[in-house]
């Protein structure tokens, strides 16, 4: 049995012990997102990312191993551009698990990209191919084709939409003039997403991949710092492209092979309309093969082994018993 077939069989498993629902009613403070359950306490704030799929502003799936996967990758992230953007960690009680600074959260998320590409409402491809050519405000030349190299990076803001709620477009100078972030802050937004993007660009291409784009969410700390929140870098968040065969596709017009949750919404968009018909199941299969994909992208990202346990305890109730010391907080 080859490397990938162990790996399958694994995660076969487990598709039926998966993290969808985090809420404990021994934790003050509850709240949720798309992604990520969290508990409010007052010096802190736990952040526990679920096994459930988001994509196309709707959950759609439970992936084993996601929500370890992302905090796992987010980690080595954070850890990688510390010297670049203070980040929110405090410490990692569970491989779900991140607790973290509480911060005054930006209005607007920051999605830097190199390369004409994406699916969803928000995404540059999908404004670029209905003729507009200056989406978020920035000029495109014409003749440009899917998955293409952009002339340069260029950042494109969006407000936060929550759960069920579209994310929305917005240039740099709307954010701006409807004062949601001052000119200062902005330039401030700016200069730590290139520098973050940069650097996640190096070591992707240093692992033979691209770092296609990504999103970033920042806040500031009660010392007024930038800081960088939620995750960085994760199949979540980023697109990441197989540097070697990328050429190959793109003359091709292929999809590039990749290792993000694009594979999903491509599988997704293939069969319907997502933003106007039902999204059918997604097989089992596709849910194995999907969660492989984001093992492997961390463990070439970081070049170490995606830790699986085997002590058969449920991962809800390991996740539960880890915030137990939390309880009388």
């Amino acid at each position: 049995m080859t490397d990938r077939e162990v790996l399958h069989k694994m995660i076969r498993a487990r598709l039926h012990d998966v993290l969808v629902d985090a809420e404990f009613p021994e934790l003050p403070g509850f709240g949720r997102g798309k992604v990520r359950d969290y508990y409010d306490l007052p010096n802190c704030r736990i952040m526990i990312t679920t096994d459930r799929q988001s994509a196309f502003d709707q959950v759609l799936a439970a992936v084993p191993f996601k929500g370890q996967v992302l905090t796992s990758a987010a980690r080595f992230w954070f850890e990688a551009t510390a010297d670049l953007v203070p980040n929110h960690v405090i410490e990692y009680p569970d491989p779900n698990v991140v607790v973290a600074k509480k911060l005054h959260m930006l209005p607007v998320e920051v999605v830097v990209r190199d390369y004409l590409t994406g699916s969803t409402s928000t995404s540059i491809w999908s404004m670029y191919r209905i003729g507009n050519r200056h989406p978020y405000g920035i000029a495109l030349p014409e003749g440009m084709k899917k998955n293409e190299k952009l002339p340069e990076t260029i950042l494109t803001p969006t407000t936060k939409g929550l759960m069920g709620e579209h994310d929305v477009p917005i240039t740099p100078d709307e954010i701006v003039r409807k004062g949601l972030l001052t000119a200062a802050q902005w330039q401030d937004v700016e200069k730590a997403s290139l520098a973050l993007f940069t650097r996640g660009r190096e070591i992707a291409a240093k692992q033979g991949l691209i770092l296609v784009d990504t999103k970033y969410e920042f806040g500031y700390d009660d010392n007024g710092v930038l800081t960088i929140a939620d995750e960085i870098h994760t199949p979540d968040s980023s697109r990441y492209w197989v540097e070697n065969t990328y050429e190959m596709h793109l003359k091709a017009g292929r999809e590039p092979d990749s290792l993000d949750k694009e594979f999903l919404r491509l599988w997704i968009a293939s069969r319907c309309d997502p933003y106007k018909e039902a999204i059918p199941e997604i097989p089992d299969e596709t849910l194995v093969d999907f969660s492989a994909r984001y093992i492997a992208l961390f463990e070439k990202i970081s070049g170490k082994d995606f830790e699986i346990s085997h002590s058969g305890e449920p991962v809800r109730e390991r996740v539960r018993r880890n915030l137990k010391r939390f309880v009388a907080t």
